[in-house]
């Protein structure tokens, strides 16, 4: 869509909401490619309809977008089903103004996002309208064609179970960057010693290769054995292996690189100062929106 040089109250309205409607299109979906996808066929209903006859563009186009959202989770659904080895959210770029909303940082978290995969699809889509954008249960009610009665109570139910599994303490600003600097220290000068000292004794590794590059096929878990896993993984590399901090759905997070190129993203769920949760990214088709945002910084 060419906005550049568009000023009616349709291509205004949208524009102004983009940011909201991506955001809700990615939590829902865990997918950038999917939720810009899902951008234009919201912008191509919108397109038809007279903004004059709309009360509340904002929540007529979440309306769109949640829709359009709740079909595309069939498709992703099936893709899952066949995807090899463990499904990750595709990791998104995010500005410090992202991580300065705590609610929308933890949302975003890829931690919080794999819980929001254990949802149905009506509950997820209730549980980011109202817990994270703060939606009426009437707007939602409309966007998932509930009664909103029946939207309270799958927020009730929804909420329960993100609540049962989110992380038991939140790491403070200062305890995420010391855990992440000591981690980047273990990791680049091969400590394995370095590495337990950072990892809680139940934590979990996931890897996502989608097939095409190498990763664990199943959860690593246990530090001794994450630890072993990755020491392991980096006796392997045959190339100059660099991680630099960066930010990731609005939380600290690695990026790996050998020989200059993107090699994966690794975010993480602590807790207590230490990580209970590796998400290791290194499937390419996950890794092109990073690689084209840092191929332009650095030009």
């Amino acid at each position: 869509m060419d906005t550049d040089h568009a000023t009616d109250p349709a291509t205004e309205a949208f524009v102004a909401h983009r940011n909201l409607l991506f955001t809700v299109a990615y939590e829902m979906l865990g997918s950038a490619a999917d939720a810009e996808d899902v951008l234009q066929e919201t912008w191509l209903r919108w397109s038809q309809v007279d903004p004059g006859q709309v009360e509340d563009a904002r929540a007529y186009l979440v309306r769109i977008t949640t829709r359009q959202s709740l079909n595309r989770l069939r498709t992703l659904k099936r893709r899952k089903e066949s995807y090899v080895g463990p499904w990750l959210p595709e990791p998104l770029l995010t500005t410090p103004d992202v991580a300065e909303n705590v609610e929308l940082a933890e949302s975003m978290s890829m931690a919080l996002m794999l819980v929001l995969e254990t949802l149905s699809p009506t509950e997820r889509a209730v549980f980011v309208l109202r817990e994270v954008f703060d939606m009426g249960y009437d707007d939602i009610a409309a966007a998932v064609d509930k009664t909103p009665a029946a939207v309270r109570q799958i927020a009730h139910r929804a909420r329960g179970h993100v609540d049962a599994r989110r992380p038991r303490t939140t790491a403070t600003p200062a305890q995420a960057k010391a855990a992440l600097e000591s981690f980047q220290r273990a990791i680049e000068t091969g400590d394995p010693q370095g590495l337990l000292d950072v990892l809680a004794p139940e934590v979990v590794l996931l890897g996502d290769g989608g097939g095409v590059k190498r990763a664990a096929p199943r959860p690593v878990v246990g530090a001794e054995k994450v630890a072993r896993f990755m020491a392991a993984g980096l006796r392997k590399v045959g190339a100059t292996l660099t991680t630099e901090v960066t930010t990731i759905n609005g939380n600290p997070a690695l990026l790996f690189r050998l020989d200059g190129e993107i090699e994966g993203i690794m975010a993480f769920r602590i807790e207590d100062g230490r990580f209970t949760g590796l998400y290791f990214v290194r499937n390419p088709e996950k890794l092109t929106r990073i690689e084209s945002a840092t191929t332009l910084s650095l030009g």
